[in-house]
């Protein structure tokens, strides 16, 4: 059993930057895929990023280049750097966790309850 909560949602202005961050506890495999997805209301859940336990990265193609992700196994976080953020970018984020290859948010069994992030001018 794996029990996430995300924090460090807010207000930004388009072209800021938002750290979000999602603390692990519970029965943390260091093996388990680790990542972010976000979801607008009426929306399915969307791939933002993922890491693996070898520190491979993915990125959907909307935030690669403006999005960072690292992984912390020691203290089990895992933290998203967003910079420029967009309008488009503003919705509730979630982070996930499972022994998973992909970007199919079914892959995923154990997710936190999410963050939100309102990009307003």
């Amino acid at each position: 059993q794996v029990q996430l909560v995300e924090s460090g949602g807010g207000l930004v202005q388009p072209g800021d930057s938002l750290r979000l961050s999602c603390a692990a506890s519970g029965r943390t495999l260091s093996r388990y895929i680790m990542g972010w997805f976000r979801q607008a209301p009426g929306k399915e859940r969307e791939f933002v990023a993922r890491i693996s336990s070898g520190n491979i990265r993915h990125y959907a193609i909307s935030v690669a280049g403006r999005f960072t992700l690292s992984r912390d196994n020691a203290k089990n976080t895992l933290d998203l750097q967003m910079n420029n953020l967009k309008t488009e970018d503003a919705t509730v984020y979630y982070c996930t966790t499972d022994f998973a290859t992909g970007a199919d948010a079914s892959q995923y069994r154990y997710w936190g309850q999410g963050t939100q992030v309102t990009v307003s001018s």
